[in-house]
């Protein structure tokens, strides 16, 4: 498996092929995407590269990170993360990496944070029905009914579908398509939605679950 991308999403926007069909697309930007560091089977226990991008002004950095940067000569990053890889694709330390690291057509994994949508109702979190329009149902249409048992076992299981917290979680799209490169700017076009709010940090790599052709 290579090593992944940090990249940030840009907004979306669509395209028409010659049969006038539309593709919706989301923008992705490669921002100064570098290799920092490697984790080794007999240092780490395990094989994998840190990654940094997006340049960090250097009195927002902690004296430990400053440290780490001027180790491989490298300006501070404002955002770090590890990719597991295996030994053979291993990248020296230093090595700039671009959009162009990966290709139109191909099948690619994107995790970022979802959307936050804060409280929300069963309805809304979880595409509840609610409850009766008429009939005897008063203020209570878009309530979750009931939630619990009788006697036996007299409680309510946890994990149950009830109002709370909507989105904000750590949400990873598989197998979505590059419908395009762009080499000189920098830019990945992705068919479909990515997780996200616009100017979100998203981390891509290859689909580790593609169907075998």
């Amino acid at each position: 498996m290579r090593t992944g991308l940090i990249a940030e999403k840009m907004g979306m926007t669509q395209y028409f092929e010659e049969n006038g069909q539309k593709v919706p697309v989301t923008v992705l930007k490669v921002d100064n995407c570098v290799v920092l560091a490697h984790r080794t089977e007999e240092k780490d226990g395990y094989t994998a590269l840190q990654i940094g991008s997006a340049l960090a002004k250097a009195n927002r950095v902690t004296k430990p990170l400053k440290g780490h940067f001027a180790k491989v000569n490298q300006e501070p990053r404002k955002h770090v993360c590890e990719f597991r890889v295996e030994p053979s694709h291993l990248i020296d330390a230093g090595t700039e990496l671009r959009a162009d690291h990966f290709e139109a057509g191909q099948l690619i994994d994107v995790t970022g944070t979802s959307v936050g949508k804060g409280f929300a109702g069963a309805m809304k979190r979880w595409n509840f029905g609610g409850l009766r329009a008429s009939h005897g149902v008063s203020i209570s249409h878009r309530s979750h009914g009931s939630t619990g048992n009788r006697q036996d076992p007299g409680k309510v299981f946890k994990g149950k579908k009830m109002a709370g917290h909507m989105g904000a979680k750590r949400v990873t799209k598989l197998n979505l398509a590059i419908y395009g490169v762009d080499s000189e700017r920098n830019l990945i076009f992705v068919k479909g939605a990515v997780p996200g709010s616009k100017g979100g940090i998203v981390y891509v790599r290859d689909a580790i679950k593609a169907p075998k052709k």
